[in-house]
């Protein structure tokens, strides 16, 4: 009894030990197919939780540069770097990637076979080191941290606590902190060199490979000819082009404002000079009337401007307040009278208090042109100034150099003026004298007058009229 029991007990024992066995081989061979997955399991340090890094950047309100790291693919990348290392993003603010940056480049980073060059660009703003407040640079300094692209950034601080990366200021430091990594906010993007030379050599590809369309030739609308382009010019030079034909057309019922500001030169701020003046003239006090004229009535403050940031140089006479005052209705209401009245009072010359008065001491009367064509405007010395016009219609320099910066001059005057045939100035009367009657008394030869003394000795001269 007891030997069969421990028979069958034996035997249960062997059978059970065999399932064993037989159990554990397919494990074992299945930990060595996959021993990734061993590891895995034998801990969690390989996997991404909620309080990631890369959550947060998907999350964050950095939308545009997670986008791009969905169309490049590099989640995978991402997510095995964070699995071994801690990691600092710099994320491009969206306003950079969207608007700032160029349309041009960015259909090219966006385009299927440029995957790669998307791909090192979004990587080198990764650095697979946590660079955190202990790292960052207390003091003026600079550093060197090596990215996933296999790049270089250059961290450098001032001292006062702001630090770029690669010239571009850091805005939103620690903007994001999580266990494995830290974003920081930049200003701009950042462009290795190698992206920006596959750029240029798929671009001058392009324009090897396809031809450019080209518009019908333009007309320029002063010179009425065809455009040509412009030979290169020094900073500053003078303009080609006479200031009359550089003028906006008109002046017409409605004048067009004159196209700028900005010239195709871009030396100067014409605007900025135009506005600067008018706003000297409202706090020197006595001018808001021609203020007025310049920008609400008129477009002439736009069109000088324009003239002036294309380097054009101009003096105003400006008639003060009083002056202006005494002009009637009529004188202002006809289409066009503003602007002719403000362009007798415009010299496309540079002239201060002190040149005009040295040339009217000098030469006596000067005649400066004007932008009202084809009138001049006379200056003479006059009681110690300068005398501008004619009789009644002249005016006085009245407020010398209110306004100089070396491209426009502001003279004040105590009149308006006006060209000397809207003056009323009485024109020469020419008087047409007769011419007299001349009697010519024909003049007789020696041979004559001795026949006519012999007749005359006997009194026969009286019968040749000759003689008489």
């Amino acid at each position: 009894m007891d030997c069969s029991i421990d028979g069958v007990t034996k035997l249960l024992l062997f059978s059970g030990y065999v399932v064993l066995i037989l159990s554990g081989i397919p494990l074992a061979l299945s930990e060595k197919a996959n021993p990734r997955t061993s590891v895995a399991s034998s801990g969690n340090s390989g996997q991404i939780n909620s309080n990631s890094v890369l959550v947060a950047l998907l999350d964050s309100h950095y939308t545009e540069l997670a986008e791009l790291v969905e169309k490049a693919m590099l989640l995978q990348t991402l997510e095995e770097t964070v699995g071994s290392h801690n990691i600092t993003i710099f994320a491009p603010r969206n306003e950079a990637l969207e608007r700032d940056l160029d349309p041009e480049f960015k259909r090219f980073l966006l385009e299927p076979g440029n995957l790669k060059s998307l791909q090192t660009l979004l990587m080198f703003h990764i650095i697979p080191t946590r660079i955190g407040s202990k790292q960052l640079l207390d003091k003026t300094g600079s550093a060197r941290h090596e990215t996933l692209s296999k790049g270089y950034l250059h961290l450098e601080s001032n001292g006062t606590g702001e630090w770029t990366v690669d010239r571009a200021k850091v805005i939103h430091p620690y903007v994001v902190t999580r266990p494995d990594g830290v974003i920081h906010g930049i200003e701009r993007l950042l462009v290795p060199q190698a992206v920006v030379d596959d750029f240029n050599r798929r671009r001058s590809l392009v324009s090897i490979t396809a031809v450019k369309p080209e518009g019908a030739p333009e007309v320029d609308p002063r010179t009425h000819r065809l455009k040509k382009p412009a030979p290169p010019a020094k900073p500053g030079s003078a303009p080609a082009l006479p200031i009359y034909d550089a003028l906006a057309p008109g002046p017409s019922l409605a004048p067009a404002p004159a196209p700028g500001p900005g010239g195709p030169h871009h030396h100067f701020n014409g605007e900025r000079q135009v506005k600067d003046f008018i706003q000297t003239l409202l706090h020197y006090g006595g001018y808001n009337e021609l203020a007025d004229i310049l920008v609400n009535l008129t477009s002439l403050a736009t069109e000088m401007g324009r003239l002036v940031s294309e380097g054009y140089v101009l003096t105003v006479l400006a008639p003060n307040d009083e002056a202006m005052a005494k002009l009637t209705t009529d004188q202002l209401s006809e289409p066009g009278a503003p602007e002719q009245i403000i362009y007798y009072h415009l010299v496309p010359e540079y002239q201060t208090e002190e040149s005009m008065y040295n040339a009217v001491r000098r030469f006596g009367k000067v005649r400066y042109d004007t932008l009202r064509l084809p009138h001049k405007v006379v200056a003479q010395e006059a009681d110690g100034s300068v005398k501008f016009g004619h009789g009644d219609g002249s005016a006085y320099l009245f407020d010398p150099d209110i306004y100089t910066d070396g491209r426009i001059s502001v003279q004040g005057i105590d009149g308006v003026l006006f060209p000397p045939e809207e003056e009323g100035e009485a024109k020469p009367v020419t008087r047409t004298v007769q011419p007299a009657k001349v009697v010519i008394k024909h003049r007789r030869g020696k041979l004559l007058e001795a026949a006519c003394w012999m007749l005359g000795t006997f009194g026969q001269d009286s019968r040749f009229t000759s003689c008489h």
